[in-house]
């Protein structure tokens, strides 16, 4: 069973900086990225940015330059370092884990909301 806890979540004024962090534990291979996703009311949840073990980082355009993802691989941990916020940033967003060791297995966490204020 694969549980990811995220953290970080808020509220903030445009041009302010949140981060965002996610714990990962149970039984996942070794081969695998996590990242975050996000979810604004009456849109499709999207990809914001992923991390895989290795190092490799893909980055949402909307958010490139402004966010920064990174990971501790020791604590299975993944943090989003978000600044220069907007308020289009406002979401749910959700840690996920792919697990490609188990065929792409896509794990979830429950979700943390940002709202940005203009």
């Amino acid at each position: 069973q694969v549980q990811l806890v995220e953290s970080g979540g808020g509220s903030v004024q445009a041009g302010g900086s949140l981060r965002l962090s996610c714990a990962a534990s149970g039984s996942f291979g070794s081969r695998n990225a996590l990242g975050w996703y996000r979810q604004a009311p009456g849109k499709q949840r999207e990809l914001v940015a992923l991390i895989t073990r290795g190092g490799i980082i893909n980055y949402a355009d909307s958010v490139k330059g402004r966010f920064t993802i990174s990971r501790d691989n020791a604590e299975n941990m993944v943090y989003l370092q978000m600044n220069s916020l907007k308020p289009e940033d406002t979401a749910v967003y959700y840690c996920n884990l792919k697990d490609f060791t188990n065929y792409g297995m896509d794990y979830w966490g429950k979700g943390t909301l940002v709202t940005v204020s203009s």
